[in-house]
Protein backbone atom coordinates (compact mmCIF):
# COMPACT_ATOMS: atom_id res chain seq x y z
CA UNK A 1 0.00 0.00 0.00
CA UNK A 2 2.92 2.38 0.59
CA UNK A 3 4.26 2.18 -2.96
CA UNK A 4 0.71 2.57 -4.25
CA UNK A 5 0.30 5.70 -2.15
CA UNK A 6 3.39 7.25 -3.71
CA UNK A 7 2.32 6.22 -7.20
CA UNK A 8 -1.16 7.68 -6.67
CA UNK A 9 0.39 10.94 -5.44
CA UNK A 10 2.57 11.14 -8.56
CA UNK A 11 -0.44 10.39 -10.76
CA UNK A 12 -2.66 12.98 -9.01
CA UNK A 13 0.04 15.60 -9.51
CA UNK A 14 0.45 14.54 -13.17
CA UNK A 15 4.21 14.12 -12.79
CA UNK A 16 6.25 12.07 -15.24
CA UNK A 17 7.99 9.05 -13.78
CA UNK A 18 9.91 5.94 -14.67
CA UNK A 19 8.80 3.05 -12.47
CA UNK A 20 11.11 0.16 -11.69
CA UNK A 21 9.61 -2.97 -10.16
CA UNK A 22 11.81 -4.81 -7.68
CA UNK A 23 11.60 -8.45 -6.65
CA UNK A 24 11.80 -8.03 -2.88
CA UNK A 25 12.65 -11.71 -2.54
CA UNK A 26 15.70 -11.28 -4.77
CA UNK A 27 16.76 -7.64 -4.51
CA UNK A 28 19.10 -6.55 -7.29
CA UNK A 29 22.43 -4.95 -6.47
CA UNK A 30 21.51 -1.63 -8.11
CA UNK A 31 18.49 -1.40 -5.81
CA UNK A 32 20.48 -2.13 -2.65
CA UNK A 33 22.89 0.67 -3.61
CA UNK A 34 20.07 3.23 -3.54
CA UNK A 35 18.13 1.58 -0.71
CA UNK A 36 20.66 -0.13 1.60
CA UNK A 37 17.90 -1.38 3.90
CA UNK A 38 16.15 -2.89 0.88
CA UNK A 39 12.87 -1.10 1.54
CA UNK A 40 10.40 0.34 -0.92
CA UNK A 41 9.36 2.84 -2.04
CA UNK A 42 12.30 5.01 -2.98
CA UNK A 43 12.25 7.93 -5.39
CA UNK A 44 14.91 10.09 -6.97
CA UNK A 45 14.04 13.73 -6.43
CA UNK A 46 16.48 16.54 -7.17
CA UNK A 47 19.28 14.03 -7.79
CA UNK A 48 18.79 12.56 -4.30
CA UNK A 49 17.24 9.20 -3.38
CA UNK A 50 14.46 9.48 -0.80
CA UNK A 51 13.04 6.48 1.09
CA UNK A 52 9.78 6.21 3.04
CA UNK A 53 6.34 7.01 1.66
CA UNK A 54 5.72 9.75 4.27
CA UNK A 55 8.94 11.55 3.33
CA UNK A 56 8.35 11.04 -0.39
CA UNK A 57 4.77 12.30 -0.44
CA UNK A 58 5.61 15.30 1.75
CA UNK A 59 8.58 16.16 -0.49
CA UNK A 60 6.41 15.88 -3.61
CA UNK A 61 3.80 18.15 -2.04
CA UNK A 62 6.45 20.76 -1.21
CA UNK A 63 8.15 20.64 -4.61
CA UNK A 64 4.94 20.34 -6.65
CA UNK A 65 2.19 22.13 -4.71
CA UNK A 66 -0.36 22.01 -7.56
CA UNK A 67 -2.74 20.40 -7.30
CA UNK A 68 -2.62 20.64 -3.52
CA UNK A 69 -3.14 17.32 -1.75
CA UNK A 70 -2.61 18.42 1.85
CA UNK A 71 -5.13 17.15 4.35
CA UNK A 72 -6.14 19.61 7.08
CA UNK A 73 -4.82 18.37 10.45
CA UNK A 74 -8.33 18.01 11.89
CA UNK A 75 -9.21 15.51 9.12
CA UNK A 76 -5.88 13.67 8.88
CA UNK A 77 -6.95 10.89 11.26
CA UNK A 78 -10.25 10.09 9.50
CA UNK A 79 -10.23 6.37 8.76
CA UNK A 80 -6.82 5.93 10.35
CA UNK A 81 -7.85 2.95 12.52
CA UNK A 82 -9.35 0.92 9.66
CA UNK A 83 -6.08 -0.67 8.53
CA UNK A 84 -5.07 -1.89 11.99
CA UNK A 85 -8.59 -3.27 12.58
CA UNK A 86 -8.40 -5.02 9.21
CA UNK A 87 -5.05 -6.60 10.12
CA UNK A 88 -6.44 -7.70 13.50
CA UNK A 89 -9.41 -9.38 11.85
CA UNK A 90 -7.25 -10.92 9.12
CA UNK A 91 -4.89 -12.50 11.67
CA UNK A 92 -7.69 -13.61 13.97
CA UNK A 93 -8.29 -17.33 14.32
CA UNK A 94 -11.17 -16.97 16.79
CA UNK A 95 -14.46 -15.80 15.19
CA UNK A 96 -15.77 -14.67 18.58
CA UNK A 97 -12.81 -12.48 19.58
CA UNK A 98 -14.48 -9.25 18.48
CA UNK A 99 -11.98 -8.39 15.73
CA UNK A 100 -14.64 -8.50 13.00
CA UNK A 101 -16.94 -6.27 15.03
CA UNK A 102 -14.08 -3.84 15.72
CA UNK A 103 -13.49 -3.52 11.98
CA UNK A 104 -17.22 -3.12 11.34
CA UNK A 105 -17.37 -0.37 13.99
CA UNK A 106 -14.58 1.55 12.25
CA UNK A 107 -16.19 1.04 8.84
CA UNK A 108 -19.55 2.23 10.21
CA UNK A 109 -17.91 5.38 11.57
CA UNK A 110 -16.18 5.98 8.25
CA UNK A 111 -19.45 5.37 6.37
CA UNK A 112 -21.19 8.01 8.51
CA UNK A 113 -18.32 10.44 8.04
CA UNK A 114 -18.26 10.07 4.24
CA UNK A 115 -22.05 10.31 4.08
CA UNK A 116 -21.89 13.70 5.81
CA UNK A 117 -18.61 15.05 4.43
CA UNK A 118 -17.73 13.12 1.25
CA UNK A 119 -17.31 11.89 -1.32
CA UNK A 120 -13.69 12.18 -0.13
CA UNK A 121 -12.17 12.81 3.28
CA UNK A 122 -11.93 16.58 2.84
CA UNK A 123 -15.08 16.84 0.75
CA UNK A 124 -15.19 17.22 -3.00
CA UNK A 125 -11.58 16.53 -3.87
CA UNK A 126 -8.94 13.91 -3.27
CA UNK A 127 -6.37 14.57 -0.58
CA UNK A 128 -3.26 12.87 0.77
CA UNK A 129 -5.45 11.08 3.34
CA UNK A 130 -7.45 9.44 0.53
CA UNK A 131 -4.28 8.44 -1.29
CA UNK A 132 -3.10 6.76 1.89
CA UNK A 133 -6.39 5.06 2.75
CA UNK A 134 -7.36 3.96 -0.78
CA UNK A 135 -4.65 1.31 -1.20
CA UNK A 136 -5.38 0.00 2.29
CA UNK A 137 -9.03 -0.51 1.34
CA UNK A 138 -7.87 -2.34 -1.77
CA UNK A 139 -5.76 -4.70 0.35
CA UNK A 140 -8.63 -5.14 2.81
CA UNK A 141 -10.98 -6.14 0.01
CA UNK A 142 -8.58 -8.62 -1.60
CA UNK A 143 -7.17 -10.21 1.57
CA UNK A 144 -10.42 -10.54 3.52
CA UNK A 145 -12.22 -11.80 0.43
CA UNK A 146 -9.57 -14.46 -0.11
CA UNK A 147 -8.80 -15.55 3.46
CA UNK A 148 -12.12 -14.93 5.22
CA UNK A 149 -14.65 -14.94 2.35
CA UNK A 150 -15.64 -11.51 3.72
CA UNK A 151 -16.53 -8.26 2.03
CA UNK A 152 -17.71 -4.84 3.08
CA UNK A 153 -21.44 -5.18 3.83
CA UNK A 154 -24.00 -3.57 1.54
CA UNK A 155 -25.26 -1.74 4.64
CA UNK A 156 -22.21 0.56 4.21
CA UNK A 157 -22.97 2.15 0.82
CA UNK A 158 -20.75 5.18 1.37
CA UNK A 159 -17.75 3.01 2.18
CA UNK A 160 -18.42 0.94 -0.95
CA UNK A 161 -18.75 4.09 -3.07
CA UNK A 162 -15.55 5.48 -1.56
CA UNK A 163 -13.71 2.27 -2.36
CA UNK A 164 -14.79 2.47 -6.01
Amino acid sequence: PFCQRVLLTIEEKHLPYDMKLVDLGNKPEWFLKISPEGKVPVIKLDEKWLPDSDVITQSLEEKYPDPPLRTPPEKASVGSKIFSMFIGFLKSKDPSDGSEQALLNELNSFNDYIKENGPFIIGGKVSAADLSLGPKFYHLEIALGHYKNWSVPDSLPHVKSYMK
